[in-house]
Formats: structure tokens, sequence, C-alpha cells
């Protein structure tokens, strides 16, 4: 299977090279995009939930002050959240998952491609610093390998009560330099009360369904002084969700010319003009699955929050995430890089079909880091993220559209 030249692998990608792997070694059953995989988008939260309990124990989450507010974790995939809804078993399953890749129940080569809309990972990914890359490996798909850690380890479970859970996991990394990294990861995701969100946002939401939750992701040198001359490392949070033909990724950022050419369009080729839309402070992305195509923004015009809106069931979704504007942010290019940390703050992807007609979606996604530092033993890096799902009456979904993104529903269905 062929890529671009310039493949910058982040998890769209990775999760299409997974597919080219299994392929080639007949482990998994996720090709065609007739596969059950698309079922997700038309599944409940139930079914979904059902599905994942069959694979690995699975801890549902609920809101302090509404029950049908759930969110499905497991601990067996780094804690990650696969999947959450608003409206209780019966309701929309926000999540893309890998219904194939769960039902096969195996971790498969390289990158078992599970999905799930907060998932932990660790950058970068390409590079002289690159952790996925072992020292003399090439920069090609048959030497990438996600570190075990961050793919096929369980973390374990620290707390949980009704509403939140922390984990824990203790790692070692060596990086393409040949630099080790003994660290401790702690991660807990919480779900928000309705309160908190209407506070969070300043408005009532009185007649809207949420299903909120925040994860707090911390990484704690145990062993010698990072430098940056050898290497660094980021957190990088990674949320995969369901596409529709009417769904449109919104991100805000800096507005002006001169900072619209800061925006990278040209991960996969260049995306069509009409399927991203850039005017002063704000861009429209197409998030069908029908094109596999990415875009990031740098840190410094780039703002904490991002969303998209899907017209087609009326889901409205915000992801708010912590943001250094002045930021180291690590470069995962697969190639020895003249600046290794001048990265992406905020991505998103759009999947689609790769050349022999085939895809792992389709799933759109959202994603965001956090910018590296040189801890010392001891000093921890820490990155938070929120994740928002709306439904309900279409003036109140349009006041909180207005509020976090700067933009109406009208307009964001008009792109």
């Amino acid at each position: 299977m062929a890529f671009p030249a310039k493949n910058f692998c982040s998890p769209h990608s990775i999760v299409i090279l997974a597919m080219a792997a299994v392929m080639i070694l007949n482990t998994t059953s996720c090709s065609s995009p007739k596969n059950d995989t698309m079922s997700s988008s038309t599944n409940t939260f139930s079914t979904d939930l059902e599905t994942l309990k069959k694979f690995k124990p699975t801890l549902v989450l609920v809101s302090p002050d509404d029950d049908s507010a759930q969110v499905a974790v497991v601990a067996a995939l780094q804690g990650r959240v696969m999947t959450s809804t608003a409206n209780g078993a019966a309701g929309n399953s926000y999540g893309w998952i890998n219904q194939s890749l769960l039902k096969e129940g195996k971790f498969t080569p390289h990158m078992s491609a599970f999905g799930g809309e907060d998932r932990f990972w660790l950058g970068p990914e390409g590079g002289q610093f690159s952790i996925y890359f072992q020292p003399g490996k090439k920069f090609v798909f048959e030497d990438w390998q996600v570190p075990t850690v961050i793919d096929s380890e369980a973390f374990e479970v620290s707390s949980s009560d009704k509403s939140k859970v922390v984990f824990r996991k203790a790692a070692s990394l060596t990086n393409y330099s040949g630099t080790t990294f003994d660290l401790a990861i702690e991660r807990s995701v919480e779900v928000l009360s309705k309160v908190a969100v209407e506070t969070a946002f300043n408005l009532p939401l009185k007649n809207v369904k949420t299903v909120a939750y925040e994860t707090v992701n911390q990484i704690t040198n145990q062993g010698a002084d990072w430098k940056k001359e050898t290497g660094l490392l980021s957190i990088w949070i990674l949320g995969m969700f369901n596409p529709s033909p009417k769904t449109t990724v919104v991100i805000p950022f800096e507005g002006g010319n001169e900072n619209k050419s800061k925006i990278n369009d040209s991960y996969f080729g260049k995306v069509p003009a009409e399927r991203l839309i850039i005017e002063d402070s704000i861009l429209y992305f197409k998030a069908d699955g029908k094109h596999r195509s990415k875009i990031g923004l740098p840190p410094g015009i780039s703002k904490p929050v991002m969303g998209s809106y899907d017209a087609e069931k009326g889901i409205l979704t915000i992801v708010t995430y912590d943001l250094d504007p002045a930021g180291d942010y690590v470069n995962s290019m697969w190639e020895i890089q003249k600046e290794p940390f001048k990265g992406d703050a905020v991505n998103s992807y759009n999947d689609g079909p790769v050349a022999d007609g085939t895809q792992m979606g389709p799933f759109y996604e959202l994603e965001s880091s956090s910018p590296a530092k040189a801890l010392k033993k001891g000093e921890s890096l820490r990155h938070s993220s929120r994740t928002y799902h709306f439904e309900g009456d279409q003036k109140d979904l349009n006041a909180l559209a207005k509020k976090a993104l700067g933009v109406s529903l009208e307009e964001i269905a008009k792109h």
C-alpha cells in the first residue's frame, strides 16, 4: 500500500497503516467499507457496551446529577474512554469503536486500532527523538511499532467511584537517539455534572441533554533529567468519533491572513477546497469519513477549543484542552528533522478509503497535544482535555455553539 512521501503518521494515518499490517498478516478482519466496523455510527450505547464487555471488563461511569449521562472506560486499553451517551442505554453512542477488531479479541502487530473517543498516547512519533522507532531502524512502516504501554498493556486502577476513575502505570521507553525515559503515568477520567457544564459555558441547559467528561493526564520523570538535546516526551490525546454526511469540524484560531498560511492542510495531499474552508478566524473541515485528509494548527495560532456538529443527528461536540501558545510541541514527521519541536498543538483527521478502496473506519478525529518539557527527576507534565456532547433544542444548541466556537449552527451547516 503506497503512502505519501511526506507522511506524518499520527493516529489517523496509524489506523490506516495498521490496517495494511493486518491485511498482510491476516490477523484481523478490518478492511472493506462494508465491514461491520461501519456499524458503530448507528449503534446505541448499549449495543457498543455489549461488544466492549465481551472483549474486556468495562467500567461505566455516570454523571453525579444525571444517570443517563454515561461513559464507558476500559482499563485494559490504557484507561481509554471508548464511547459515551447523553441518553442512557438507548441513546446515541458517540465514540467510534472498531467492532471487528473487538469481536476478534486480539492485539495486532504495529498497533491495535480499537478506536475510542479519548485515548492516551505519547509523542513524538517520528524523527530523531521518536519513541515509535528503535535506534538504527528506518522510518518505514515495517519498522514502526506503537509502544506496548500505550497499545496493549493494561493500566492499573488506583481508585474509582460512581463518576471518576484514576489509573496508574510505570513505563520505560527508549527513543530513536538512544535516550531512555523512566516515567510514571497517571490518568483520570471524570464525568462532569450538568451543573458543572452549565457553569463552564455560563449557559442554562434546560432543554439539552449532555454528557461531559474530563481526562487529566500526567507523566512524571522517574529517572535521569530529560534534556531537549536528547529528546523529550509530550502527552497526546486523541478522540475518534462517528461521522455523517453532514458532520463538520469547527476550529477557531487567532485570525489574520498571515495566520491562515500557518495551517497545515497537506498531510495526505492538499485538502480539496470544498472540504476545508478557512475564514478570518475559524475553519470548517468536512468530517464525513469519505476522504482521507488531515489538518493541523501550531500553538501560536491555536485556541484551547475545537468542536464538530452533526446536522443529520443534531449532535454538537465540543472539546477544550490545555494550551501553551509559546510551548515546544513535538514534530512527528517520519524523518530526521531540522525542527523537532515545531509541531502542532491541535489536529483533526477525516478518514477515507486508501488506494485499494479499503478503509478502517469511517471515523473522524479531534486531537490535542501538550508541549514537551525538560523534566528533572520527580517533575511532572500534565495535560487535560474535556469532551462535551450535546443533543436537544436547536435554540439552546445554537447558543452553545456561539458561546464555545464563535459561530452559529446555521453557519456550520452551510459548510
